[in-house]
């Protein structure tokens, strides 16, 4: 199968230039592209000066990682993409045994490695780790970590298994299912449009997978820190959006009703805490969820499925009360 590797870059030409390589070296049966952001440093004159084999994609604005995606991959030629995050670094090897799952079974459409962090590299990194679930008040939580518990990597998860979404540092999908499905939801800008992604793909009867023996490491946050207060608007309202979309039923709305509650919570405990601009945040993030209502109350009537999608019903619960915070103990 043809293989692109599609690098989003915005003004990241230090991290082109620290993670780069590894994907060149490492990727040899794939065609390698950075697609630029509209950046207003030099990463597109340093990646053509340097990189001679890497294609440059030059999209017009910064339409965010959703837009700047969808932008980037709508000529493309290859049967399968891979999303990739500037701050990854890959590994020997790192595309086999991924390719040849998509090869093994024709449902499969879309899938991850293993990340590991590349600052502590004997653990978990947080955006993905061992594969994604979520729970029914639209929380997501990894094999490999919950909340801000990451697991160091002993072999626990080496298999190929099925996951409910796959994470946007290192997405895997196929071409056609991308693009059958609309592509990337432009709406959310940035944060759980892979979620969603992957949501609408199983909808249609696609598998997730998770891919033990491919394995990279990820910065994380080095795009956009884990404590800026943009992470937590979009975080918090992209939730609610999944779960406007997706999950069919009156439950659905019980369910974001007491998710929107839980916000409450969350953003009280920032207030404590004296992050306030993580407070205004999740307010921000819900007064911007009101506003998208209509449009997502009309996407709801296309993409909705009744696709089991939460494999714990509360992870807040059983991480905060039952003291559950490793995914085995589940």
């Amino acid at each position: 199968m043809k293989v692109a590797i599609v690098i989003l870059n915005w003004n990241g030409k230090d991290l082109l230039e620290k993670f780069l390589p590894s994907v060149v070296k490492f990727s040899n049966e794939a065609t390698v592209y950075v697609a630029d952001n509209a950046s207003t440093d030099d990463s597109v004159l340093f990646v053509s000066e340097n990189f001679s084999a890497v294609k440059i994609i030059q999209n017009k604005v910064n339409g965010g990682y959703a837009k700047g995606y969808n932008d980037a991959l709508k000529n493309l030629p290859e049967e399968i993409f891979i999303l990739l995050n500037s701050d990854v670094e890959v590994t020997e090897n790192w595309l086999q045994p991924v390719i040849s799952e998509f090869e093994k079974d024709s449902s499969v459409v879309a899938a991850q490695p293993k990340i590991l962090d590349y600052k502590n590299k004997e653990y978990f990194e947080y955006a993905g780790a061992a594969g994604g679930f979520i729970d029914k008040y639209g929380y997501p939580f990894c094999r490999g970590r919950i909340f801000n518990t990451l697991e160091k990597d002993e072999g626990q998860y080496d298999d190929v298994s099925e996951i409910f979404w796959a994470s946007g540092a290192c997405l895997f999908v196929k071409a056609q299912a991308f693009w059958e499905d609309g592509g990337l939801d432009e709406d959310y800008f940035a944060h759980q449009e892979e979620i969603d992604l992957c949501w609408r793909l199983q909808s249609k009867g696609g598998k997730i997978l998770y891919v033990g023996a491919s394995k990279v490491y990820h910065v994380g946050g080095a795009t956009l820190a884990a404590l800026n207060p943009k992470k937590t608007f979009y975080n918090f309202r992209n939730s609610l959006l999944n779960l406007l979309k997706n999950a069919k039923g009156v439950s659905s709305f019980i369910s974001i009703f007491a998710r929107m509650l839980l916000d409450g919570i969350a953003a009280l405990h920032f207030l404590v805490q004296g992050k306030p601009k993580h407070f205004f945040a999740i307010l921000k993030a819900h007064f911007s969820f009101y506003g998208l209502l209509p449009k997502f109350l009309r996407k709801r009537k296309i993409s909705a499925s009744r696709l089991k999608y939460f494999s714990t019903k509360s992870i807040v619960f059983q991480y905060f009360i039952n003291k559950k915070k490793i995914f085995n103990e589940l």
